[in-house]
């Protein structure tokens, strides 16, 4: 088909919208509403318009190129002068209502809506109704994320990558006209509703309607207490993400500048959390072999992911009793800090603040569950996103991209393994624990160690891996995307599936495209592929390949724990779950929230 856009003869695919043939052209149309990897495109921004001509005597219209298909012959303009004055007015009335607090925004300096302001040559803004867009619902009861609707534009972003994406469908439209708003269903509140923290509308969303909730203010508290011990810890999926905020090519590992970072920023401890990650490899293999010997409920699902943990409890709490009882990464390390770190260095775990670096939003929440607190102090009191991270680096002035590497400073907890550091990514938790489980059965090595049947994009993946002579094999899975694990739930809870263990992580791709990492405007980061052929470059290139093999994992069983599934490593390591669904009756808050029509709701998650 052909067609012409700025003078320009194109061709483009029949049925092509005149924004897919422009951009496969190289012509710039802007957008706020649109995510084309997903195919939303409700035209609800009308920052996308364009001067068409489909003959002489119908004359010019101005159109959505989101919504409209080109058609053979048609005469496309971008920047006509009615094109511009009618794209200035739209972005005037998305600002007339729009709360104009930008230097306290969770986008400040990274925003699409100015972005688009300056596209469209903004000079000055209209009278705006501050009062009213202040007055839409502030929802802080979450954790993990925070719902403004003072600054919704209601391009519908969120919405579409909750339902169509994950399948989570917590967020619905409320309200008409100029009260329209983004809220949740059952009108509850973000802490009592389905939402289940994974932070994925935080990614799309292009103002601040919808951020991960700023925990930075705490963190700096923490660090200016001369009083107070900081112990911090940073995620696999962390140091192939954090590079993109200060300029550095995707995937590109900062896992030697983020100890350094931490130590300018005045941190007293800097840990790996692949450290515990291999520890987690040591109980939830064990806990797989003690189901597969003991006869207990199988398939074991794995638990390292708060986003799936939530889902299940919220949406699908009868899968339960086949979720592994370890606690994450995260959470374990924690655990250690104020425990085993605490003693070797003769401090009061009261006096001791861990802090994580997470790419995940979920985390927050995890971090505050009250099953994570022992005689009221939290084993992980803080969690900042690479987002939040970036973010406080920069306010202090530290690049970065400038530092020079250095390791982690603690000899007990200091050292990690490959088989942790793909933990960042689908499918690096079953590989991980594969190498180990067949280590225990088999006294030798898996070879080849790395798992290439597990390491596909599908969101889920199927592989029989043979255990070794006189062990038979086992039929795993691998899934990502809540959407996904729905489907493998429900096919378990029929009777449907036969697999021994399962992967889940709620996020596609992984914790290298978690709610809390860098933003892109598509709901699947094209970053994504870069950042986790790092994790499996870095995992390559590590001495330890296999967590067993690790030497101070070793030594805390040996000093401290005892052994796998210890009744020490119980208390500490391992956790317990509940059905949420329940959680349907109304609280008063609720009550409330719905009948003064959801203006504004607070909370506090401690």
């Amino acid at each position: 088909m052909n067609a012409f856009i700025n003078g320009k003869e194109v061709r483009c695919e029949p049925g092509r919208t005149i924004l897919e043939a422009a951009r496969e052209n190289g012509h710039f149309i802007p957008t706020l509403c649109e995510l084309a990897d997903i195919g939303h495109a409700p035209g609800t921004c009308r920052v996308c318009l364009v001067e068409i001509w489909r003959d002489k005597e119908a004359g010019p219209q101005i159109v959505t190129s989101c919504t409209t298909p080109v058609e053979e012959g048609m005469r496309i303009f971008t920047r006509t002068p009615e094109v511009r004055r009618m794209q200035r007015l739209q972005v005037e009335l998305l600002l007339a209502d729009h709360d104009h607090d930008c230097a306290a925004c969770a986008r400040h300096g990274d925003c699409e809506l100015q972005d688009v302001a300056q596209f469209v040559g903004l000079t000055g803004t209209r009278h705006h109704f501050p009062d009213y867009a202040r007055s839409r619902t502030r929802d802080v009861s979450s954790p993990s994320v925070v719902r403004d609707m003072g600054k919704c534009i209601r391009c519908l972003r969120c919405v579409a990558v909750c339902r169509n994406v994950q399948g989570v469908d917590a967020l619905v439209v409320t309200g008409n006209g100029i009260g329209t708003e983004i809220g949740l269903r059952h009108n509850r509140s973000q802490s009592a509703s389905d939402c289940v923290g994974c932070g994925q509308c935080t990614l799309v969303c292009p103002v601040g309607a919808l951020a991960g909730r700023d925990d930075v203010e705490r963190v700096i508290d923490y660090l200016y207490d001369p009083e107070i011990v900081t112990v911090f810890q940073f995620a696999p999926a962390v140091r192939v993400g954090l590079g993109e905020e200060f300029g550095l090519p995707p995937g590109s590992s900062v896992e030697g500048q983020v100890p350094t970072a931490l130590r300018l920023l005045g941190a007293d401890v800097v840990l790996d959390t692949n450290f515990a990650a291999d520890l987690v490899i040591m109980e939830e293999g064990t806990e797989l072999l003690q189901r597969l010997r003991g006869g207990a409920k199988l398939p074991l699902f794995t638990s390292c992911c708060p986003g799936w943990v939530n889902f299940a409890e919220k949406h699908l709490p009868d899968i339960l009793p086949h979720v592994s009882t370890t606690r994450s990464p995260q959470q374990c390390l924690g655990a250690l800090a104020k425990t085993y770190l605490a003693r070797t260095m003769n401090v009061a775990p009261e006096r001791m603040r861990v802090v994580s670096l997470m790419p995940c939003t979920a985390k927050k929440e995890e971090a505050a569950r009250p099953e994570f607190r022992r005689d009221g102090v939290r084993d992980v009191d803080a969690v900042l996103t690479t987002r939040e991270f970036a973010r406080l680096l920069r306010r202090e002035g530290i690049d970065l991209a400038g530092l020079e590497p250095s390791p982690c400073d603690d000899p007990l907890m200091g050292r990690a393994t490959g088989a942790a550091v793909i933990f960042g990514t689908t499918g690096g938790v079953m590989e991980a624990a594969l190498r180990t489980v067949y280590h225990v059965l088999n006294g030798k090595e898996l070879a080849p160690v790395e798992l290439h049947a597990l390491r596909g994009y599908e969101n889920v993946r199927e592989a029989v891996v043979p255990l070794g002579e006189g062990n038979g094999s086992v039929k795993v899975a691998v899934v990502h995307g809540l959407k996904a694990a729905r489907q493998m739930v429900e096919a378990v809870l029929a009777g449907k599936a036969d697999h021994v263990f399962v992967e889940v992580m709620a996020c596609p791709g992984g914790c290298m495209d978690g709610g809390g990492q860098p933003r892109s405007k598509r709901a699947y980061n094209p970053n994504a592929q870069a950042r986790r052929a790092a994790l499996f470059s870095l995992d390559a290139e590590n001495a330890l390949r296999q967590s067993h093999n690790n030497p101070l994992i070793g030594k805390v069983y040996e000093s401290f724990l005892g052994e796998p599934c210890s009744n020490l490593s119980h208390r500490l390591l391992h956790t317990r779950y509940g059905d949420r669904k329940s959680e349907v009756a109304y609280t008063m808050r609720d009550i409330w929230h719905e009948m003064t029509l959801g203006r504004r709701v607070r909370g506090d998650s401690d």
